[in-house]
């Protein structure tokens, strides 16, 4: 998921409009967690339906894992997120190494994300490069073999925001996405449910500049392990919609294109010279044709309830009704329990660090009747889901 700052006649959605059905178990219960009944049979109620649409409404997705309470895109990350009631967790955002392997990192420039600056035998590596326009300083996942990233070790992004995450820096590795599917089968087996996963790729027009094209790679590895269908339980998503597009043609997976702020434009878009923005893309012309190819969006929480000035939650789009009628589900990002990523009425206090009241803010953007959200608080999310459902 990209950096942050969204059924009355439907049509069409593609060679996927019907998608494959999910079989889910009591997920979270093993805590104890208040709200981990209600969730479970949040997924009972939906055994026997299919595909994205047999899953919780709305669906709690764990954002890069338990990135609240772990250093992001790892497996200690990963496994949190399922122990906390998450219903599919976002392993993980897709960036190719030298040699052509995939693994998972919020983005190619990994120095906010691991020790590679402790690491002296790597400090050559460093370099400035244009990443989307933008120019970009560090070391990137392209200019090392995995071996060389398997030496690294995942550390906390935002340490200001989560000093107890720090705790955990050095603990885990980065994951692979092959090592991701098969962590998949080992938790479904152990957990008795079927785990979603819900992979982006990354700056796929960067990527495929260098003759590291994303989407073919994902493909081959989904095909590998009998994961390219439309019973599949993954999700694939990009801010890209060419490589959505691209998708559509190699693999029968749900498909989801992610939406930034509305005046800005996918990347892909510059490259092409296509003039349009977020905002063309969401209105209802927008929508049919994003239906034809994929099956969801998943856009910025403000394309849903803009702010106002003072950074307080303005008045709801008509976004959400507008993606239902195309026969599209909605799953914007990102929640978060601290004060600074949380609309301005539902913090307490000022300090960085601290939680304001997510579950208000939960509540009213499920009152939007968005079919899930993306977190960084799992736990939050189910408990908000249940709070929402006896409201």
């Amino acid at each position: 998921m990209g950096s942050d700052q969204a059924n009355e006649k439907t049509q069409g959605t593609g060679r996927r409009a019907v998608l494959g059905a999910a079989v889910f178990g009591a997920s979270g219960a093993v805590l104890g967690l208040p709200g981990a009944a209600e969730a479970a049979g949040a997924r009972t109620a939906g055994q026997g339906g299919r595909g994205l649409k047999s899953l919780p409404v709305p669906t709690i997705i764990g954002h890069r894992g338990a990135s609240g309470y772990r250093p992001e895109h790892t497996f200690g990350s990963y496994d949190l997120a399922l122990d906390l009631g998450a219903d599919v967790v976002e392993a993980g955002d897709l960036v190719p190494t030298k040699d052509g392997h995939l693994v998972c990192r919020h983005e190619p420039e990994i120095g906010g994300t691991t020790d590679v600056a402790s690491h002296p035998e790597f400090a050559g590596r460093k370099t400035t490069k244009m990443l989307d326009g933008v120019a970009t300083t560090g070391w990137f996942t392209e200019d090392f073999t995995l071996a060389e990233l398997k030496t690294l070790r995942a550390v906390e992004r935002i340490p200001a925001n989560r000093p107890h995450n720090t705790l955990y820096n050095g603990r885990w590795e980065i994951p692979t996405f092959e090592e991701v599917l098969k962590w998949q089968d080992e938790q479904t087996r152990k957990r008795g449910r079927q785990v979603w996963i819900y992979p982006e790729t990354k700056h796929p027009t960067y990527f495929r500049a260098l003759g590291l094209g994303l989407e073919e790679r994902v493909a081959k590895l989904l095909r590998k392990y009998g994961k390219d269908g439309r019973n599949s339980p993954v999700i694939l998503q990009s801010f890209e919609p060419s490589s959505i597009q691209k998708l559509n043609q190699l693999v029968d997976n749900p498909l989801v294109v992610l939406l930034s702020t509305a005046d800005s434009r996918p990347y892909d878009f510059v490259e092409a010279g296509d003039p349009r923005t977020v905002a063309d893309l969401i209105t209802p012309k927008g929508l049919r044709e994003i239906a034809g190819y994929a099956q969801g969006i998943g856009p910025t929480l403000d394309l849903v309830i803009p702010k106002n000035a003072d950074g307080t939650l303005a008045e709801p789009t008509t976004l959400v009704s507008d993606a239902h009628r195309v026969g599209l589900v909605l799953h914007p990002y990102t929640m978060r329990n601290e004060n600074p990523f949380l609309p301005a009425e539902y913090r307490k206090g000022s300090a960085a660090d601290a939680y304001g009241d997510p579950f208000g803010a939960f509540k009213t953007y499920f009152a939007t009747g968005i079919d899930g959200v993306f977190t960084d608080n799992a736990d939050t999310g189910v408990l908000a889901r249940a709070d929402f459902r006896q409201g």
